[in-house]
C-alpha cells in the first residue's frame, strides 16, 4: 500500500504539472480577446483560480515523497544521526497531527459545498467555491497519506510499523465514515465515530488544561515566538509549524470548533488571483533556463566586454539584470551564474573573491528587479498593488547594478592584477579569445520578453498575473526559435515548477492561516499598539523594524518573515505617513521596496545566507563556504548603502510609480 501511494503521489505530481500550460494559454486567450477582439471572457478568471488551486494541493503528494518542504536546517545538520532520526519522527508525528485536523475539517466543508453547490456569485457563476473546497480536501488528504507513507517508511522495526498502520487505518477510516455518514443518516458506524470523536475532542480539548484567555495579549505573543522559534529550530518543514501553531492557537482560544477559522483561511488563499503569478513566472523562467538563454546571454555580451578591465565581471552583473527581468527567482539565477560565469571567470584570470562575491550580489538583484516573487508575496501580504512594487522595485535594483559596476570597475583600477584585459588573457593563455558565436539574437529575444511581461503591466494593458501568462508563452516562442522546445524539456519545466511552487504554497497556507488567528485574537493590533508606545520618532521605528528584519533573517525563510511580519509592519508604516512626509497610498509600497532590499541583504549574510549556499552547490570543490561569506562582505556594504538611500529619500523608489500613475 505504501509503495502504492508513494507511486500515485509521483503520478498526480507530474499531472497536475500540466495544469499551469492551460493556465498560461486560457491567461494569454483572455488577453487576446479582449484587446484584439473587444471580447473579454467571463470565465477566464474563475477558471484559472480554479485549475492553479488544484496544482498547488494535490502537488502535496510528490513534494512530500520529494522531501522538497522548506525547512531550516541549519542545527538539524549539526545533530547526530539518532538525533537526526528522533527529530524526523517529531516532525512527521506532528505534522499528521495537524495535517489530519485539516483534512477532517475541510472534508465537511467540501461535502456541504458539493450538496449544495455553491456558485462564485459573478457573471459567471461558475462552481468556483465548490471546485475550491474540494481541491483543498484532496491535496490535504494527499500530504495526510504520504507524510503517514513516511512514517511508515521511518521505522525498520515491524511492530513499529505495524502500530502506524494501525493508526493510519484509523485515520483514514474516520474520515471515509464521515463522507458515509453524511450521505447516510443513522448509520451505526458513523455514528459511533462521531461519538468518539466528540469524547476524545472532549478529553484533548486544551482549554481544560489551560485558559488562555487568563494571559494578556503580550504574553500570548511570547509564547507563540517561543513556539515558533522552538519548533523551527527542529528542522520541521515551516509549512508544518505555521500550520500546527494556528491549529493550537484557535483550539486554544476557540475550541474544537476553532479549526473552521484556520481552513476558511486556507481557502482564502486559493481565492488570491495575483498569487496565480508566481506559479506563471517560475514556468517562465523554468523554460527560458531549459533553453539555454543564459549560455547565449553571457556569450553575447562578451562582445560588449572588449579589453575593459574587469569587462566579464561588468557583463555579469548586466546579464544578471536581464535574468532577474526574466524570471523573479534568485536562487535559480545564482546556479546559472555560477555555472555559467565563475568557470570562465577564474579561467581568464579574475580575483576569485571578486568573482564570487559578483555573482552573489548580482544574482540576488532578483529579489528586487522586477517581476520579483518576493515582491508578489509582499504585495499579497501587505495588500498593495503588486504593479506598484514592481515599478518601485526596478530603479534601486538598477541603482544597486550600477553600485556593483562602479565597485569592480574601480578596484580593477585601483589594482589591475584582479582582472585582466582580453589582450592579456590571449597572452597568458597563448591563443586569442574567441566568442563562441554570435548570440545577439538571444538579447534580443530576451528584451522582447521582458518587454511584453513588464510593458503590459506598466502600461495597464495586463495585471501581473496576466503579464506573467504573455510571459510564459513569450518563453515557449523564444524556445521554439532556438529548437529546444521538445515534450522532455517542457516537462522538465513544468515538473520543476509544481515541485517549487507546491513547496512555497504549503508554506504561505500555513503562514496565513497562522496571522489570520493571531490577528483574530487581537495580536495585530497588540503589535501596532506596541510601536506606537515605544516613544519613537517615526524613523526609528523604520530603523526597529529593519533591525527586526535582520534578527529574523539570520535563521527564518524570507517567506515565513513576510507572513510574519508585515501584516504587523505596514499597517504600523501608513499609519506613521505623515510623519515621514508621505502619501499613505504610497507608504506601504515604500516600504515594501525597504522590505525586499533588506531580504537581498538577508540572502547574502553569513552565517546563514542562503545565496552563499547556492553558490557553493556548484562552485568548484576548491571553493569553501568561509571564502565565499568573506567575498560577499564588501557588496552587503553597498546594498547598505542602497537601502539607506532608499530609506531618507523615499523618491528614488517612489518617483517611477507616481510619475506612471499619473
Amino acid at each position: 500500500m505504501s509503495a502504492f501511494i508513494s507511486r500515485f503521489s509521483q503520478f498526480s505530481g507530474l499531472a497536475v504539472a500540466q495544469l499551469y500550460l492551460v493556465v498560461a494559454a486560457i491567461t494569454m486567450y483572455e488577453v487576446v480577446a479582449r484587446y484584439l477582439f473587444h471580447a473579454p471572457t467571463q470565465w477566464a478568471f474563475e477558471m484559472v483560480m480554479v485549475l492553479c488551486a488544484t496544482a498547488w494541493m494535490v502537488s502535496a503528494g510528490y513534494v512530500t515523497l520529494k522531501n522538497r518542504h522548506i525547512g531550516i536546517t541549519v542545527f538539524y545538520l549539526m545533530a547526530s544521526d539518532r538525533t537526526k532520526w528522533g527529530l524526523d519522527l517529531f516532525a512527521l508525528v506532528l505534522g499528521v497531527v495537524a495535517v489530519f485536523l485539516l483534512t477532517n475539517d475541510t472534508f465537511g466543508r467540501a461535502l456541504d459545498a458539493i450538496d449544495n453547490v455553491e456558485r462564485a456569485g459573478s457573471a459567471f457563476n461558475s462552481p468556483e467555491p465548490t471546485l475550491l473546497k474540494t481541491a483543498l480536501f484532496l491535496g490535504a488528504t494527499a500530504y495526510l497519506l504520504q507524510i503517514l507513507v513516511n512514517l511508515y517508511q521511518h521505522f525498520v522495526n515491524p511492530i513499529a510499523r505495524i502500530l502506524v498502520a494501525i493508526v493510519a487505518a484509523v485515520l483514514v477510516g474516520r474520515l471515509v465514515l464521515y463522507g458515509v455518514g453524511h450521505y447516510f443518516d443513522g448509520f451505526f458506524l458513523s455514528q459511533w465515530a462521531d461519538q468518539v470523536v466528540g469524547w476524545i475532542a472532549e478529553a484533548f480539548d486544551p482549554r481544560q488544561l489551560i485558559n488562555i484567555r487568563d494571559y494578556d495579549i503580550g504574553t500570548v505573543s511570547l509564547f507563540i515566538v517561543a513556539a515558533l522559534l522552538a519548533l523551527m529550530m527542529t528542522g520541521m518543514p515551516l509549512g508544518v509549524v505555521t500550520l500546527l501553531i494556528s491549529i493550537v492557537c484557535a483550539l486554544l482560544f476557540f475550541g474544537p470548533k476553532g479549526i473552521y477559522l484556520v481552513s476558511t483561511n486556507a481557502f482564502g488563499l486559493l481565492e488570491s488571483y495575483p498569487l496565480i503569478a508566481v506559479p506563471l513566472f517560475v514556468l517562465m523562467a523554468s523554460i527560458l533556463e531549459k533553453a539555454g538563454i543564459a549560455e547565449d546571454l553571457f556569450d553575447a555580451m562578451s562582445v560588449f566586454a572588449g579589453n575593459l578591465r574587469g569587462g566579464v565581471a561588468v557583463q555579469t552583473v548586466v546579464v544578471a539584470v536581464i535574468m532577474a527581468a526574466m524570471s523573479g527567482i534568485m536562487g535559480g539565477e545564482i546556479v546559472m551564474l555560477g555555472l555559467v560565469a565563475l568557470p570562465q571567470m577564474l579561467r581568464l584570470g579574475y580575483d576569485r573573491k571578486l568573482s564570487i562575491g559578483t555573482i552573489c550580489a548580482a544574482g540576488s538583484l532578483a529579489t528586487l528587479i522586477p517581476p520579483s516573487i518576493v515582491m508578489i508575496v509582499y504585495g499579497l501580504s501587505a495588500q498593495v498593488s503588486i504593479g506598484d512594487l514592481f515599478m518601485a522595485g526596478a530603479f534601486p535594483g538598477l541603482l544597486l547594478a550600477s553600485f556593483y559596476i562602479v565597485y569592480v570597475l574601480v578596484r580593477c583600477h585601483l589594482n589591475p592584477s584582479l582582472a585582466p584585459t582580453a589582450e592579456e588573457v590571449a597572452a597568458r593563455l597563448g591563443t586569442e579569445t574567441k566568442i563562441k558565436g554570435n548570440r545577439a539574437a538571444a538579447v534580443a529575444m530576451s528584451i522582447i520578453v521582458i518587454g511584453c511581461v513588464m510593458g503590459s503591466i506598466y502600461a495597464g494593458i495586463a495585471s501581473v498575473t496576466e503579464a506573467a501568462g504573455v510571459g510564459v508563452v513569450g518563453a515557449i516562442i523564444v524556445a521554439l526559435i532556438r529548437r529546444k522546445l521538445t515534450w522532455v524539456m517542457m516537462q522538465e519545466a513544468l515538473t520543476q515548477t509544481m515541485a517549487t511552487v507546491g513547496t512555497i504554497i504549503w508554506l504561505i497556507l500555513g503562514a496565513v492561516s497562522f496571522v489570520g488567528i493571531y490577528n483574530l485574537v487581537g495580536g495585530g493590533e497588540f503589535m501596532r499598539s506596541m510601536f506606537a508606545g515605544l516613544d519613537l520618532p517615526a524613523f526609528g521605528v523604520i530603523l526597529l523594524m529593519m533591525l527586526i528584519l535582520v534578527v529574523l533573517g539570520t535563521f527564518m525563510e524570507w517567506i515565513a518573515i513576510v507572513f510574519i511580519t508585515v501584516p504587523i509592519f505596514a499597517p504600523v508604516v501608513v499609519d506613521l505617513a505623515p510623519e515621514l512626509g508621505l502619501d499613505p497610498e504610497w507608504a506601504a509600497v515604500w516600504f515594501g521596496v525597504l522590505f525586499v532590499m533588506n531580504i537581498q541583504i538577508y540572502f547574502l549574510s553569513p552565517p546563514f545566507g542562503p545565496a552563499c549556499f547556492w553558490l557553493k552547490s556548484v562552485a568548484p570543490p576548491d571553493i569553501e563556504l568561509q571564502e565565499i561569506f568573506a567575498s560577499v562582505i564588501p557588496f552587503i556594504g553597498l546594498q547598505i548603502i542602497g537601502l539607506a538611500m532608499v530609506m531618507f529619500f523615499p523618491e528614488i523608489a517612489l518617483w517611477l510609480p507616481q510619475a506612471l500613475g499619473n
